[in-house]
């Protein structure tokens, strides 16, 4: 395994370099009041860190699309995207986790759907049917995929790079929910899930799943 290398995702720099100017100006009056936006300063840098992910490249693997602990695997009505039933697994982002999301699936982005919602705590089994959600609907010639991200009682805002029509790989990224939040990914149900309730899952590197087909 490749030694991991942390870079910072761009969408922190605005408000790391805020703290930061912060800190130095409450430095110049008072450095041991300034030791507390100095933290606030690292762990917001911490916080939107991108570490290196070693991506499995068996086609008939599933990778998590996000960093987290997985709260339930259920099977529900999928109509969005995939349209019939499907097995879900959701993890749950606390502040501590990579909060950059990842492909599951090397294919092309299908289906994208943005729903405004409510800021219910992302740890409620009801967070995913209220909250502000982003929907990513990923397909190949083998499976369809639904990605989702859910905001949580902190985040206040998703981000996604990807725009329908666009060719992935598995383990790409593909946007980011500030602070904590939830990740859902659906799948059909000759999917074999490959995790359970109290995982903890890494985005891109855990294998999450793999195709029945393919056994």
């Amino acid at each position: 395994m490749k030694q991991q290398q942390y870079v910072i995702a761009k969408e922190g720099f605005p408000y790391i370099v805020l703290l930061a100017v912060i800190t130095a100006l409450v430095f110049i009056f008072s450095p041991w009041i300034a030791i507390a936006p100095g933290l606030l300063t690292i762990f917001v840098t911490y916080f939107f860190r991108n570490p290196h992910r070693v991506i499995p490249q068996d086609t008939s693997l599933l990778v998590s699309p996000a960093d987290g602990v997985v709260m339930e695997v259920t099977e529900i009505d999928e109509d969005r995207f995939i349209k019939d039933k499907a097995k879900r697994v959701t993890i749950f982002l606390s502040v501590f986790n990579v909060h950059l999301n990842r492909t599951p699936i090397e294919g092309r982005v299908a289906y994208r759907e943005y729903r405004p919602g409510r800021m219910v705590p992302a740890y409620k089994s009801h967070a995913a049917d209220v909250n502000e959600t982003n929907y990513v609907g990923i397909e190949n010639d083998k499976l369809k995929v639904l990605v989702s991200q859910i905001t949580g009682l902190i985040a206040r805002r998703i981000v996604c790079w990807v725009e329908t029509g666009e060719k992935v790989k598995r383990g790409d990224l593909f946007g980011l929910i500030k602070f904590g939040s939830c990740t859902e990914i659906m799948v059909p149900l000759n999917v074999e899930i490959l995790v359970k309730k109290g995982d903890k899952v890494k985005g891109g590197e855990t294998i999450i799943g793999r195709l029945s087909d393919e056994l």
